[in-house]
């Protein structure tokens, strides 16, 4: 090929050779090289008006400057060029533009040069500029210093076993830079809940806490992209506290920003997937038990250009160097905020459940925090009340000392029964056990004595078991027993008085009365 730059060595054989008058035709095709290649040198040897030998002296790179530089090139070329160069920078950028092409780009470049270069030439410039201006930089990663994270282009799927019907799960990619080992997992979807899941469960199977953790800008913990300042959200950062580590993000649309995971998502296609890809799941558990099998036989296949294999360089190089994870695991919480509806609930929409807070709240706005186990009501960073997380839908979940004291009596009311009453006065005594049972016993309908009945227990109360039992024993000599028997008992402290037992026969001696002999 015309022009084309010969290495130094095969430069000075070819000098050699010219200076020991072999032909052109020779060389070439000792060297592989052109005729008119050759001759060029040759002009520009004789040229210098210099030795060979004196040539030969010359550093390489001295001769390269002599003999390699184009002198050739004519200054209407190097203009052509250099007008195309000052271009470059805006066709690098129209070419990200959606429907712009490089033939495209050519035929505008024609329009304003006329002389300009043809299609292929424009090509190869503008291929050339591409790659001296996007390079790559060498990245040197210190062991537990980062952990990067990104979900796989390419989703999983697996066929609901009951249904028939399949679902598509998202994959999420973890990667430690430094001894480049993974972790992989199928999510059944990419909502905070999921993603800090299995982040904690990433940690939980490198067995360490890495200083950062870094991502390109998800949703699910930036809610700012900033080249310079990302703001996370709140259980982002709630999460990173919890772990010890901190949350970075990448410049938005600069992937190389995390090239190792990028590059990792590519071996898990080749490496996990491509294994995997005749297989049918019937569940999200099948598919990450089929992804932790191949996981496990790729960390521990040995590096092509180096020795040993990740596990290896992981297990001797920076599991040791990993912040301990702590004694607990993260628990993912909602945080809403809500105002305390005037029945004294908050409203979680979520479940459509209902729970109480204490009545003198009515009105005022909430924060509630749940997790699956419980729910947690707070006002100005107080807690308030907390409740077991019911997933009752409509359902009400009330304590009783939430509620205000009329309606804590009318909740008494509703759960009383006989054997409410019954089981109170058992506790006291025979007597007033008996008592209550008559007192239920006569009306047509037990409700109708309830309150009666509360006035017994309301008197025990004021004067005690004792006094009560006794006032029942006395109250049940009658034939009929009351409320208002009992308590004019108590009042006139008639139980304290001695009890004459009526229940056997006896007839006072009397001279007026006559016996059965007056008869016969």
């Amino acid at each position: 090929m015309a022009n084309k730059t010969i290495s130094m060595t095969t430069l000075k054989l070819v000098i050699q050779q010219l200076s020991k008058g072999i032909s052109r035709q020779s060389i070439s095709a000792q060297y592989h090289i052109s005729r008119n290649t050759i001759k060029k040198y040759e002009k520009r040897i004789k040229a210098m008006d210099m030795k060979i030998e004196d040539i030969l002296k010359l550093s390489d790179e001295e001769i390269s400057n002599l003999l390699q530089y184009r002198q050739d090139i004519s200054l209407e070329e190097n203009e052509r060029y250099q007008d195309l160069m000052e271009e470059m920078p805006f066709y690098k950028n129209e070419l990200k533009r959606t429907g712009v092409t490089r033939q495209l780009l050519w035929k505008e470049y024609l329009k304003k040069h006329s002389d300009g270069y043809g299609y292929s030439q424009f090509c190869e410039h503008l291929s050339k500029y591409f790659f001296r201006n996007d390079l790559t930089m060498v990245m040197q990663h210190q062991y537990g210093n980062c952990m990067e994270v990104d979900f796989a282009g390419e989703k999983l799927s697996y066929v609901d076993f009951n249904t028939g019907e399949e679902v598509v799960v998202p994959v999420l990619v973890c990667v430690l830079p430094a001894s480049v080992y993974p972790y992989v997992e199928a999510l059944p979807s990419a909502k905070q809940e999921h993603v800090y899941a299995a982040l904690s469960r990433a940690l939980h199977y490198f067995g360490g806490v890495p200083k950062n953790i870094l991502s390109d800008n998800m949703k699910q913990y930036v809610e700012k992209p900033s080249r310079y300042e990302p703001k996370f959200n709140e259980i982002g950062q709630e999460w990173a506290l919890h772990y010890q580590t901190n949350l970075t993000s990448t410049r938005v649309g600069k992937p190389k920003d995390k090239p190792t995971v990028e590059n990792c998502v590519n071996q898990v296609y080749m490496h996990i997937y491509a294994p995997l890809r005749n297989q049918t799941f019937n569940s999200l558990g099948e598919i990450n038990t089929g992804l932790w099998k191949e996981l496990n036989i790729f960390v521990n296949q040995s590096f092509q250009r180096r020795t040993g294999c990740r596990h290896q360089q992981f297990i001797e190089n920076e599991q040791p160097v990993l912040q301990s994870l702590p004694s607990n695991d993260f628990v993912y919480t909602h945080k809403v905020e809500v105002k305390v509806q005037k029945n004294y609930h908050i409203y979680l929409g979520e479940d459509v459940h209902y729970y109480s807070v204490p009545c003198k709240y009515v009105g005022e706005k909430v924060t509630v925090v749940y997790d699956t186990e419980e729910v947690a009501v707070y006002l100005a960073m107080k807690q308030i009340a907390v409740h077991k997380r019911s997933y009752r839908k409509n359902g009400y979940s009330t304590y009783e000392e939430h509620m205000p004291e009329n309606h804590r009596h009318y909740k008494a009311q509703l759960g009383w029964d006989s054997q409410y009453f019954t089981s109170i006065m058992e506790k006291i005594g025979a007597h007033a056990k008996e008592v209550t049972n008559r007192i239920l016993a006569s009306h047509n309908f037990p409700e109708q004595s309830y309150k009666a009945c509360c006035g017994l227990i309301s008197l025990s109360k004021h004067y005690g078991n004792e006094r009560f039992e006794n006032a029942c024993q006395r109250a049940l000599i009658g034939a009929k027993v009351t409320y208002t028997m009992i308590e004019n008992i108590l009042k006139n402290n008639l139980d304290q008085q001695h009890i004459i037992d009526f229940s056997t026969d006896f007839i006072p001696t009397h001279s007026n009365i006559r016996g059965k002999n007056t008869y016969n």
